[in-house]
Order: structure tokens, then C-alpha cells, then sequence
């Protein structure tokens, strides 16, 4: 094992805060293996890179031979958690949650040892609770200490509705830290008082309290917002290994230190020498990022897939080639006006996820047809235009229509 000054510069990197950070060089000089605790609500089944910043958290610690336990929220999951939100979350069912859990963690499980995590689901001790246990649990916070929580103050004082069942959520997170006896918690910085809050309840308990432990949040590919699919701005977990690479290859070059720190596999002291360099003005940052997408690409495809995604990258790019196109066999079929529906086919094909999205693409010149672009609200086509069509959205991403 390593010592403790080295295994703290691995766990200390990329780190926002540590609170408190003495307790956790205490709890490291013991020389044992610590319990590490990571919450997640399964409310969507796919993954980015921003929710995998975290989980690669995790794998550092798994490699330092801690114990990692992932706690699959099914049962906070039916609150839903009001961190950094302005309004109640919609509530979600126990078979989306269920559905979005055997996701998660096969997503997950890319990026942890699966034979060194262990998985459990918050809903074994959640839903049993009784009344009694519940009013036990509400009467270790005061409600002034929850409302010192910046989105509830904030909603509360902009006079924004606040539902009492989301006061629960903190204190049920908290209760997780109880139940597997935490050592350590990870959590965004959005997250900063659910983990203090599982502080509260440990020491009430008479345990030894955890240590809180937040990560940043990750910006997208336009290097303004958080990573997130609303914002079209995301990578991936499940992406194709050839969008995959394009997409981290179109990140700002202001966040190319920030993805190698939390995102890449490499070791903490390669990350520091990369950092340097950029703050030198002695990188160079394409090169960089071709080097930061083979990596992310491989860990989420397999060693290899970055070279062959960079391949196909510059058979793009550099040789001006058509991308890889599948072939979609599918009847076309006229509507009233003896046109096709171009939104519609686009969504059908996979190469948008819905008909507005579709209009989208076609309005900012992103949808070909045998090479030509589609002009803006141009959304009807003849049938002739489409037999057999070569159609593509983007750079990288086309079908092969098979027309009947």
C-alpha cells in the first residue's frame, strides 16, 4: 500500500473540498481499508462523462485497496433529490427506477472494478421504515438547518414552491452513511450539505463521521454549462467510439486540463505534468486532445477503439471521406402533400431523437443527402430524392437508406 502522504495527493486531486481533510489523514493512518460511499438515483439510464467524474473518483480509491460501496438510490430516488434545483422534481415510478438502475451500473461497471464494488439499494431500509423510525429520523434536524441550504433558501425566499417531502431527501441520504457505516462520501459540490448532513446523523448515532468529499462539476463540449443531455452538450458513456472521440476533439482548449484531471485514466503525476506544460504555454493542445480522446475512448470501448475512432476521425476530417453508414432498410411512404416527412424519416433512422430535433438539424445545414446539404425549413422531400439515399447528420454520423 502506499504511503499516506501519496495515496492523499491521488485522493486530493481534482478534488473541490475535503471536510475535513485532517480526519481523513487520521482515518488513512490507521492502515486500514476505508469504507467509500458514492449515492446515485438511477432518474436517467444514460451516463456522461460528468456523472462519471465521481465513479472515476471511486476507481482510485478501489485502486488504493479501499472498499467502494455504490448505493443505487431506488428509494430516495422516489423524492428525488433537490440539489441546485428551482422547483420539485417530477416524482418518478418504481419500474423507471428499476429500469434506469440495470442501466446505471452496467454503465457504471465500465469505469469501476465490478469483483471490487459492491452494490446495494438504498430501498432495502428506506421503505421499511415505520412511522417511528421516521419521526426518530426528522427530530436529529432542526428545519432552520435544512432551510440554510442554498436552493431551499433560495426558493424559499424568491417564494417558490417547496415540497415538504424534500426535506426528507438530506436526511435519508444520511441515513445510507448510517447503514454502511461510511468512512468516506462523494458528491458533487452541489452536494456539499447531504454529505455534512450524513456527518450529523453518525455522530448522533454514536459513530465516527464520515468525511465529505465533493468533486466539480464537469463543463460540456461548449465549455459554458454543466454537462448535461438537456443542454446538447454532453459525451457519452454509451456513445459510439467514432462521436465519442469527435466530441471530446471539439472541446475548448481552456477545459482540455480539466477533462485530462477528471476524466482521463492517467496517473495524477502525468495529469500534473500536463497542467504544467499548458500553464508553460509549452503544449500543444490539439495534440493533447487527440492523446485525451484516445484514452476516454478506450476505457469506455476497449484498448484499441481509440486508435481505430481516430482513424476514422481523420478519414473525416483530413480526407474529406464519408462517414460509416449503416443500412436502414424501410418502406417510404408520401404523406397527403405526395412528399416525405424529412423530421419523421430522420427520427425512424436514429439520426435524430425526435421530430423537433430533426427541424433543428435541418435549419442549422447539419442533414445531407447524397452529399448535398438540405436547406433550412426544407422538411418535405420527394421520393426520388430518398431512394437508396446516402442521408448524414453531422460529420460523423449517416444511414444507407435501403428504400422498397
Amino acid at each position: 500500500m502506499l504511503t499516506v502522504d501519496e495515496q492523499m495527493k491521488i485522493i486530493l486531486s481534482g478534488a473541490s473540498e475535503v471536510v475535513p481533510q485532517k480526519e481523513l489523514r487520521t482515518k488513512l493512518e490507521r492502515g486500514k481499508p476505508l469504507t467509500i460511499k458514492l449515492g446515485v438515483d438511477p432518474t436517467s439510464p444514460d451516463l456522461h462523462l460528468g456523472h462519471a467524474v465521481p465513479l472515476r473518483k471511486l476507481r482510485q480509491f478501489q485502486d488504493l485497496d479501499h472498499n467502494v460501496v455504490l448505493i443505487i438510490g431506488d428509494g430516495t430516488a422516489l423524492i428525488g433529490d433537490p440539489s441546485g434545483r428551482d422547483s420539485t422534481r417530477p416524482t418518478l415510478t418504481e419500474d423507471e427506477i428499476k429500469e434506469n438502475a440495470k442501466t446505471y451500473v452496467a454503465q457504471a461497471e465500465k469505469i469501476l472494478d465490478p469483483h471490487k464494488t459492491k452494490v446495494v439499494f438504498n430501498g432495502d431500509w428506506i421503505k421499511p421504515l415505520t412511522l417511528k423510525n421516521m419521526l426518530s429520523l426528522m427530530s436529529s434536524f432542526t428545519v432552520a438547518r435544512i432551510l440554510e441550504r442554498d436552493d431551499f433558501s433560495k426558493r424559499f425566499h424568491e417564494n417558490k414552491s417547496i415540497s415538504l417531502h424534500e426535506f426528507m431527501y438530506p436526511v435519508l441520504q444520511a441515513l445510507d452513511s448510517v447503514e454502511i457505516k461510511a468512512d468516506v462520501e462523494l458528491g458533487g459540490t452541489d452536494q456539499i450539505f447531504n454529505l455534512l448532513a450524513g456527518r450529523t446523523l453518525m455522530e448522533k448515532e454514536g459513530l465516527e463521521p464520515q468525511i465529505a468529499l465533493t468533486l466539480p462539476l464537469l463543463e460540456g463540449t461548449d465549455g459554458e454549462k454543466k454537462m448535461s443531455k438537456s443542454y446538447g452538450n454532453y459525451i457519452g458513456l454509451n456513445d459510439e467510439a467514432s462521436d465519442m472521440f469527435g466530441k471530446v476533439m471539439s472541446i475548448p482548449d481552456s477545459l482540455i486540463a480539466k477533462y485530462y484531471r477528471l476524466a482521463s485514466t492517467l496517473p495524477v503525476a502525468e495529469v500534473d505534468a500536463i497542467e504544467k506544460d499548458i500553464a508553460a504555454g509549452a503544449a500543444d493542445p490539439y495534440a493533447l486532445k487527440r492523446k485525451l480522446a484516445i484514452n476516454i475512448v478506450d476505457l469506455y470501448h476497449g484498448k484499441g477503439a481509440g486508435d481505430e475512432a481516430q482513424a476514422s476521425f481523420d478519414a473525416l476530417f483530413k480526407e474529406h471521406q464519408r462517414p460509416e453508414a449503416k443500412t436502414v432498410q424501410l418502406e417510404l411512404t408520401v404523406n397527403e402533400n405526395g412528399a416525405i416527412y424529412l423530421p419523421a424519416l430522420l427520427k425512424e433512422v436514429g439520426l435524430a431523437n425526435s421530430a423537433g430535433d430533426a427541424r433543428r438539424l435541418i435549419d442549422g445545414g447539419g442533414i445531407k443527402i447524397n452529399d448535398n446539404p438540405v436547406a433550412p425549413k426544407r422538411y418535405e422531400l420527394s421520393k426520388d430524392d430518398l431512394e437508396n439515399a446516402f442521408v448524414q447528420a453531422g460529420k460523423r454520423r449517416a444511414v444507407q437508406l435501403a428504400t422498397q
